[in-house]
């Protein structure tokens, strides 16, 4: 086992055969939700149904993350992205089991997306961990950059493959793909050598019981008052960006009669979008200082994306709009992880990261919640009926099925461009870059 070990892949090598199985499951994962998206639209008809779908699979990750950081900490960053991956398998194997039998109901997906997002919650600050010991600290941006490039390349790839496999192997054929892509996931993780850090300081000065370890993360970043600005103008867009994103679906599904067709396309425009940014980070590596390519994407993904996507009515319109929208969104990600990585010592990332995770994140859940009550029993009924909402904006959005629901993607767009103009109104959040030095550029503030 140990000279197994010895010469199985490390540092950049690692990664890059990490990263293609991580990317073979991302596929696999969204041919799976594309598949299952059509399907509870089909049976309930409700925005409601498919916002439900999105908070039990997201709910847990945000609720579960600081014990799993604390964990993650504490345990082989390896084997606990192995866990990750089997949950969502054995997930994904339930619901097929379900379909299969014709017994698969909506209210499977909540349970089936709850279990994985408890598990999915030791992912993120696992891989993320690892990655800063595998990769080089000046390759961070171009690093997350390509991490960005697979999520965008699924969102490409997986809805033109997956209307294409439904008709040739239906749902069911789809979450078996899905299955053979977490095995190839499994088995790249297990092929290569994933370092576990040397104790810092810090990380010594964090150790205790799992409570306190679990509220550690918190206790760092209170102390850092740039880095936990930063968090908080995430906390600001991903309100606004899940209420957005969790209503394109069944507005475009609304306005165009289900056709799939458009809804695939509008995806894969997302998905250029995002792989055309990836690369743009793979290649450049970000601006010097990172808080702009946060802020800046803040702006110009609601401004160029978001907003213009509400305010469209045509296949055409909402596709340059969806590549606007993802265009921003791996200069936010691959900048906001880099800044993070530079900053936070290798060891307390697993914590840090998840607490940060959670304070950028926690708001994204109760957009969720909001967002479909809102368009099906709030909006949609006042466009298309006689008030002062369809006498005002009824020329501008229409008063047909999906009207309402474009004004308040509209409205959660406008409101997201403030994440990104309170950063820069806020110094201590615009000079994150200078004002907090790198963790391996001078001794902790821990250290006195």
């Amino acid at each position: 086992m140990h000279t197994v070990e010895r010469h199985a892949p490390r540092g950049m090598t690692a990664f890059v055969i990490i990263w293609i199985g991580q990317f073979l499951s991302l596929l696999g994962t969204s041919m799976s939700r594309f598949a299952l998206t059509i399907w509870a639209f089909q049976v309930t008809g409700e925005a409601t149904a498919l916002a439900l779908v999105g908070f039990f699979s997201f709910a847990p990750v945000i609720l579960f993350s600081p014990i799993a950081g604390a964990l993650v900490d504490r345990w082989n960053r390896k084997v606990v992205m192995i866990l990750s991956d089997l949950a969502a398998g054995i997930s994904t194997g339930a619901i097929l089991l379900l379909y299969a039998t014709g017994r698969l109901e909506i209210w499977h997906l909540y349970v089936a997306g709850a279990f994985a997002g408890v598990f999915e919650s030791f992912q993120f600050p696992a891989f993320s961990a690892a990655m800063s010991l595998l990769v080089p600290k000046d390759q961070y941006g171009r690093a997350n950059g390509l991490v960005s490039l697979a999520d965008s390349a699924t969102t490409i790839i997986a809805p033109v493959l997956a209307g294409i496999l439904l008709g040739v192997v239906g749902i069911g054929g789809i979450m078996i793909a899905d299955l053979v892509t977490f095995v190839i996931a499994v088995l790249a993780v297990l092929w290569v050598a994933v370092p576990q850090p040397v104790r810092s300081a810090e990380g010594l000065a964090g150790v205790g019981s799992l409570w306190s370890e679990s509220l550690y993360g918190f206790r760092y970043i209170g102390r850092r008052k740039s880095l936990l600005g930063v968090q908080l103008t995430f906390t600001i867009s991903n309100f606004f960006d899940s209420i957005g994103m969790i209503l394109i679906a069944p507005m475009i599904l609304a306005r165009t009669g289900n056709n799939e067709l458009a809804l695939g396309t509008v995806q894969s425009a997302f998905g250029v979008g995002g792989l055309v940014g990836g690369l743009l980070m793979t290649v450049w590596g970000g601006p010097r200082a990172r808080v702009h390519g946060v802020l800046l994407g803040f702006i110009g993904s609601s401004l160029l994306g978001l907003i213009p996507i509400g305010l469209g009515q045509t296949l055409l319109v909402w596709s340059v709009a969806a590549f606007g929208w993802m265009f921003f969104m791996p200069i936010i990600n691959a900048s906001n992880q880099a800044l993070w990585q530079a900053k936070v010592a290798p060891d307390v990332q697993g914590r840090v990261f998840a607490a940060r995770r959670l304070i950028a994140q926690i708001s994204g859940p109760l957009g969720m919640l909001l967002a479909g009550p809102l368009a099906d029993r709030v909006l949609e009924p006042a466009m298309q009926g006689d008030t002062w909402l369809n006498a005002t904006f009824g020329p501008i959005f229409g008063v047909s099925p999906g009207s309402g629901t474009a004004l308040l993607i509209v409205m959660v767009g406008g409101l997201g461009i403030m994440a990104g103009v309170i950063g820069y109104a806020l110094p201590v959040v615009r000079t994150v870059d200078t004002c907090l030095p790198d963790h391996d550029a001078t001794p902790s503030p821990l250290q006195g």
